[in-house]
């Protein structure tokens, strides 16, 4: 049997979790994903400030991980996707 995937004997994901997460630091995927696309094929996700009208609550977090849907999306597609969370602007007082 090829070992190119690894056979969990019993499911743990918390230890899958860390295991992935520890392979994607060490051969720094996430960054990556970023500095191997072409800066010429950009995708801009502007959003406002995530609690804007109100005290933080789970409906922010839901919006959240629905946005992120998009710029997965297109970083998968080959576009560089550069990540800010929060305000995209400043405002001036």
């Amino acid at each position: 049997m090829s070992q190119k995937y690894q056979e969990y004997k019993g499911l743990n994901l918390p230890n899958v979790a860390q295991t992935v997460l520890e392979k994607w630091e060490k051969e720094k995927v996430f960054e990556k994903s970023i500095s191997t696309r072409d800066e010429d094929k950009q995708y801009v996700f502007f959003e406002g400030p995530p609690s804007a009208n109100g005290l933080p609550g789970i409906h922010h977090v839901m919006a959240r991980s629905i946005k992120d849907i998009f710029c997965r999306y297109k970083t998968l597609k080959g576009f560089q996707v550069k990540r800010k969370a929060g305000c995209n602007y400043t405002r001036k007082i």
